[in-house]
């Protein structure tokens, strides 16, 4: 798999969450809900699902796990897919491929 790849990815599950998100808790999750919620006193139990998806991402990404995920699966990097441009095109190895009319890259 390849950059192109993974962004099509994120974008087709990026659109998925347009739906109504609904997830159905066991009661480990529920409890641990409760108590955050009972504790930091949010406006709603979905500011608490906001605020754990961010701290999954920063702790996956912090420890490398994420970058270690996606090299496997779609052979890119986390700042590669930020970038738009893989290692190797950076450098002038490879050839990105056709740029969108919107995006201006930086030739070297």
């Amino acid at each position: 798999m390849s950059l192109d790849d993974f962004t099509t990815d994120v974008e087709s599950a990026y659109s998925e969450l347009d739906d109504e998100l609904s997830v159905s808790l066991d009661s480990q999750t529920k409890n641990e809900l409760a108590v955050l919620s009972a504790t930091l006193g949010p406006e709603s139990t979905d500011d608490l699902v906001r605020r754990a998806v961010h701290l999954l991402f920063q702790s996956t990404t912090d420890s490398g796990q994420l970058d270690m995920h996606l090299r496997r699966n779609y052979d890119v990097t986390y700042d590669e897919y930020l970038s738009g441009m893989t290692y190797e095109e950076m450098s002038g190895g490879v050839s990105p491929s056709q740029p969108d009319d919107k995006e201006r890259r930086y030739q070297f």
